[in-house]
């Protein structure tokens, strides 16, 4: 844990209809101080939409070498590489070659963050996904996060459901496949 982190911690109803999870998580995110209250978010919201066993989050920021959310197998193997935010072209490249499966999540303009990959080689570019979510989602999410935060998710045929300390929110999860260089 980074020194001066902010310790978040989430109790996590999760209820993905469209993949068959159902589970109860209790989640400890370290917050780093240059990291946005919104990246936190997506990296919450990332961990649950693709909740499966083996999941982590990184050590953030210090591992450079790893993405905000990775996947491993019972044998230690990288199976999935998962990005929050804006990642180059030369990180996903590096993380489509190491896992069986890369995908990234964002809190911004998807539009905005694919144009600088655009004609940049990206290893296996065409099974990358970019997911995000209806504008201003994420912003209001934020603004009933709290230290301790209760939150249900429910997602169905495309659609999230959240209740965040309270506060109910929707959005649909939007996916864009990128485009072989």
């Amino acid at each position: 844990m980074a020194i001066g982190a902010m310790i978040h911690t989430f109790t996590v109803q999760l209820a993905d209809v469209d993949r068959g999870v159902y589970d109860e998580l209790s989640l400890r995110v370290a917050r780093h101080p240059s990291e946005t209250d919104a990246f936190m978010m997506t990296r919450v919201l990332a961990y649950c939409l693709e909740y499966e066993e083996g999941i982590a989050f990184s050590e953030g920021i210090s591992a450079t070498d790893e993405p905000a959310v990775l996947v491993r197998d019972l044998t230690g193997r990288l199976t999935a590489w998962i990005e929050v935010g804006a990642p180059d072209a030369a990180r996903l490249h590096h993380g489509s070659k190491l896992a069986d499966r890369t995908v990234v999540y964002t809190h911004r303009d998807p539009a905005k963050v694919m144009a600088p990959w655009a004609g940049k080689r990206i290893h296996r570019s065409e099974t990358i996904a970019l997911r995000s979510f209806d504008p201003g989602f994420v912003d209001a999410a934020v603004s009933a996060l709290e230290r301790r935060s209760t939150m249900t998710l429910s997602i169905t045929e495309g659609q999230l459901y959240l209740e965040l300390n309270g506060v109910n929110l929707s959005s649909a999860l939007h996916t864009r496949q990128l485009d072989p260089s």
